[in-house]
């Protein structure tokens, strides 16, 4: 495996050189897991950052009635940082949607890494407040639209999590199923079902069993994701 090849497609390093990029390698490991194997869990105490190599993960809080996804994740997206630099529990559970491996570094060579390099930790900031605008304008998506609306909403966030785009449009493999679909918009798996058959019905997407193309992804994002 090319390690400087993998570091450098994750954002929070393009910018280190060869030899730190090499050295961080150096530091971590690769861990494969298996479809469906729980990575880690909410609340346990948080002592590792994982960065993906290959395969997808899905990052989501459970309770005894359903599981909710928050965001699903694919190569060069990390996770575990929030453990990481407050010290507290898992926010959230991460399993493997496929399978996968991940690159992970413990805790101390994480936070080292921060105090020897600030253009990460800057580099980690930006990161952050992608996120939490993305979460923020979710959020308000979800209170305000109608069901359409939501759904919608839920299709853009899976295409820029996942999402492959090619001459404007975007395919997204291993569709959750429409339950799950159902959870992240807050509505119900008949919505989620009859809304999609719509928007297939207007030429907007396309189905083919758990794969789904937009495909005229800026206008659809035009439409929808305002």
């Amino acid at each position: 495996m090319n390690s400087i090849k993998f570091l450098r497609n994750i954002p929070i390093f393009s910018d280190l050189n060869d030899s730190t990029l090499d050295k961080i390698f150096q530091s971590g490991y690769i861990k494969a897991y298996n479809k469906n194997d729980i990575i880690l869990t909410e609340e346990e105490s948080g002592n590792s950052m994982f960065f993906i190599v290959e395969g997808k993960v899905k990052v989501l809080r459970s309770d005894e009635d359903k599981e909710i996804i928050i965001s699903l994740l694919g190569p060069g997206d990390f996770f575990g940082e929030m453990a990481i630099l407050d010290g507290m529990g898992r926010s959230a559970t991460v399993s493997a949607v496929e399978n996968s491996k991940l690159f992970i570094l413990q805790r101390n060579e994480f936070l080292d890494l921060l105090n020897t390099h600030p253009e990460v930790s800057i580099s980690l900031l930006k990161e952050l407040s992608i996120r939490l605008r993305n979460a923020t304008n979710k959020i308000k998506a979800l209170s305000l639209k109608d069901a359409e609306g939501k759904v919608a909403t839920v299709l853009i966030q899976l295409a820029d999590d996942i999402g492959k785009i090619k001459h404007g449009v975007v395919e997204i493999d291993n569709l959750p199923f429409q339950q799950e679909l159902a959870n992240m918009a807050g509505t119900s798996r008949e919505t989620v079902s009859r809304t999609l058959h719509s928007f297939a019905k207007k030429g907007l997407i396309e189905l083919e069993g758990s794969k789904i193309r937009i495909l005229n992804y800026e206008h659809f994002q035009n439409v929808y994701g305002k």
